[in-house]
């Protein structure tokens, strides 16, 4: 298949203080908008260089704010009082890195393949090198291991930030400053390095990008590689396939074949050693995930926790029925979520199949990935990461966003203080009734955010991404982009009528 590149390079790059009010108004603070005759071809700092420098400040702060949770001594609650929490210091003892066990191996890992042996190829040198006593001269006194570990992983983790920004910024050849928005959500300065999604999302979006440049075979890869590390990515692989079987071209279908094809190979590569090696540990993310009951703060929560009358004692009755029964009973859990999820997947084909024009890539990647986090009996704090570079794919509007990320981080802080109340701590600021409050309030914002995204998909000349003559950038063989007139000089481009 001929290869080629979809990089524009010869188009006028759309400024944020002209085509966004929010950044207009936060303009007025530093002189206003960019004004009609300045200079974009001679300039210090370039789109890229900005994003990726704001990207390494936030996963700076973030480790500042980790930071008293660094050493593992979490007495009378440290870590919820603090929020400083981290799976990445609490695992290493859990997952017995600690004492040198093979990820899978040795000790079952309750994530995907790729995850494991990230953990793994961390955890297990620095065990080794504490044991032998070869890293005294780092630290005074004995050598803690898991604050070791936790800064060596929260390094990578930064590395993988700066990936998914340079793939974010690279996949935009007009909107490079949509990088800005990745970079600077607010729910990353909290939940960066919670986990070990970055792996997952970096691969993503070097997925997403590789398909733009019309590189399915490596798009295919990359999905791969993000799909043994995380079980999201694979969703995006449905949306893709239908958009290409609209597309209607041989070069369209060929090109999701391909990309199905290599990541359904690339997942096998990793897997299949570790099914055939250690079938329990490689199973028990899996068991673990059909096993696991409501978890804090999804749909199903919400719906246990909202308060439907008085006990006998005068105390809230918590639970409409359906949900309390559900909660009882995992397997019709599994089932309903699973139903409930089909249906918003068969609800984002039709769209993609009979939208008036063609919806973006992007958009729909978001939506699936949307949907899935809003059905599903798990929603972890660090998974709102998966969307963060997703929405701004799909809809780079800066308030919708930031109304969205501050129901995030009001959800975040109640998180904490319920942790407090049910692990027996006497210190909570808040009533519990709040921590359902923030939960309905994140799963709105989600869902509200979803609802724009498809009336832009349905009136597509809403979407700000396609202004131009643009038709989507990350769509690869979908593009039917038409390049803009050129013009001798930066015209100014209007605020969008509807801003939301």
């Amino acid at each position: 298949m001929t290869q080629r590149t979809t990089e524009r390079t010869d188009v006028d790059i759309v400024i944020p203080s002209h085509s966004d009010r929010v950044v207009a108004g936060l303009s007025q603070a530093v002189g206003g908008p960019l004004g009609r005759h300045a200079s974009l071809r001679k300039r210090f700092w370039t789109p890229l260089q900005v994003a990726l420098l704001l990207t390494t400040l936030v996963f700076a702060f973030n480790w500042v704010q980790k930071s008293p949770c660094r050493d593992g001594a979490w007495d009378n609650y440290d870590q919820y009082r603090n929020a400083c929490y981290t799976d990445v210091l609490a695992l290493y003892y859990a997952e017995e890195l600690n004492k040198g066990y093979i990820p899978y191996i040795e000790h079952e890992v309750e994530y995907p393949v790729l995850t494991g042996i990230m953990m793994g190829v961390i955890g297990l040198p620095v065990h080794a090198l504490v044991s032998s006593g070869a890293v005294d001269f780092l630290t005074p006194g004995d050598p803690n291991e898991g604050t070791i570990f936790y800064d060596l992983t929260a390094l990578a983790l930064a590395g993988f930030g700066l990936i998914t920004t340079w793939a974010v910024v690279r996949s935009r050849a007009r909107r490079p400053w949509d990088g800005v928005i990745v970079a600077l959500a607010p729910a990353v300065f909290v939940t960066a390095t919670v986990n070990w999604d970055y792996l997952a999302i970096a691969l993503t979006a070097l997925a997403i990008l590789a398909w733009s440049r019309m590189r399915p075979g490596w798009a295919g890869v990359f999905f791969g590689l993000a799909t043994a590390a995380k079980f999201y990515p694979l969703l995006i692989l449905g949306p893709l396939v239908l958009l290409c079987f609209r597309r209607r071209t041989t070069e369209a279908r060929l090109s999701a074949l391909t990309t199905v094809s290599s990541a359904v190979f690339t997942w096998l590569v990793i897997n299949v050693p570790f099914a055939i090696m250690a079938p329990d540990g490689w199973s028990r993310f899996f068991r673990l995930s059909s096993e696991r009951p409501i978890d804090w703060g999804t749909f199903w929560y919400i719906g246990t926790h909202i308060p439907v009358g008085r006990t006998a004692e005068g105390k809230p009755d918590l639970g409409l029925p359906p949900f309390v029964w559900l909660g009882d009973h995992i397997p019709a859990l599994n089932a309903t979520a699973w139903v409930l999820y089909a249906l918003c997947c068969i609800g984002i084909a039709a769209l993609i199949m009979f939208a008036p024009r063609r919806p973006r890539l992007g958009a729909m990647a978001f939506l699936v990935v949307a949907a899935f986090l809003l059905t599903n009996k798990v929603w972890s704090q660090q998974f709102v990461l998966w969307l963060v570079p997703l929405a701004v794919l799909a809809r780079p509007k800066w308030r919708a966003i930031l109304i969205w990320q501050a129901c995030e981080l009001a959800y975040f802080f109640c998180f904490y203080q319920i942790l407090i109340r049910v692990s027996g701590g006497k210190n909570a600021v808040l009533p519990e009734a709040a921590f359902t409050l923030a939960s309905i309030a994140r799963w709105l914002s989600v869902a509200v955010l979803c609802g724009l995204v498809v009336r832009e998909a349905l009136r597509p000349e809403l979407d700000v991404v396609r202004r131009d003559g643009v038709d989507d950038p990350e769509g690869g063989v979908l593009d039917e982009s038409t390049p803009p007139p050129r013009s001798p000089q930066l015209e100014k481009h209007p605020v969008a009528a509807v801003d939301t």
